[in-house]
């Protein structure tokens, strides 16, 4: 098998939680040609030394698509894996990961994802979001920003993330790469994802954003200001969720 060099590219900010768990997950790989970039955003807790001691380079960072351009600035690989730092990587990612990559011929692609929750509306929430990616790739390209994978090839010819969108900033780069290259989604592996921000800002709050972000970009062509807040309340009522359940289900039926 061909093993190209991959530069795994991290943008964090105050990130020693989870940084680790992912940093680990990459060292149990069996595919071993890579290197890991942090681009930290003048973190001040341990996140720096912590990525020092799995041997990463670290470069500065800023906003996400400002890592990501910078780490990919100091790459070496010719091929970049950007992931934020609360997923983890199953065993043999990279391996499979690379493997459909080159069989299908991508320049650009992403992953199926399930999230680090026992919860049932968790699971239904990334269900749905497969689903949308996957039904909607041929026409109207989607990506999480917490895992991407492209040629550095297809990243230098559109110029790589825009820095100037407030959000989208991952989906609007998948968007451009796939009029000069061919998408696609990783099928033979996957990637665990923390729910913190579902916990954070509200399951139906996250939603809700996400949803107008995307009918704005839409719309627009680019989410290039502060059209929603960040912080819109936890959101716990059980009997709420519950009903989320039941809508997310019902959606879900008519892509079957």
């Amino acid at each position: 098998m061909n093993e190209p060099f991959i530069s795994i590219i991290i943008p964090t900010l105050n990130e020693e939680k989870f940084l680790p768990k992912l940093l680990n997950s990459i060292k149990e790989q069996n595919y071993k040609n890579y290197e890991i970039i942090v681009a930290d955003a003048n973190s001040n807790d341990k996140t720096v030394e912590i990525a020092k001691s799995f041997d990463a380079k670290i470069v500065q960072g800023g906003k996400p698509a400002t890592g990501r351009n910078n780490g990919a600035k100091f790459s070496a690989g010719d091929y970049l894996l950007f992931l934020d730092a609360d997923v983890i990587l199953p065993k043999n990612f990279l391996e499979k990961a690379i493997y459909e990559f080159d069989y299908y011929y991508y320049e650009v692609a992403t992953f199926r994802f399930e999230p680090i929750s026992n919860l049932k509306i968790d699971h239904l929430i990334f269900k749905l979001a497969n689903v949308l990616i996957e039904r909607t790739k041929k026409i109207y390209p989607l990506a999480p920003g917490f895992c991407i994978i492209c040629t550095k090839r297809i990243f230098r010819r559109i110029g790589g993330f825009d820095e100037s969108l407030f959000l989208a900033e991952d989906h609007d780069f998948v968007k451009r790469a796939s009029k000069l290259s061919k998408f696609g989604i990783i099928k033979d592996t996957k990637v665990f994802v923390s729910v913190r921000r579902l916990e954070k800002e509200g399951r139906i709050n996250l939603i809700r954003k996400y949803f107008l972000a995307e009918v704005y970009r839409t719309l627009k062509g680019k989410v290039d200001r502060e059209i929603l807040e960040y912080e819109f309340g936890n959101f716990q009522n059980g009997k709420n969720i519950s009903s989320i359940e039941k809508f997310i289900e019902r959606i879900l039926k008519l892509f079957k």
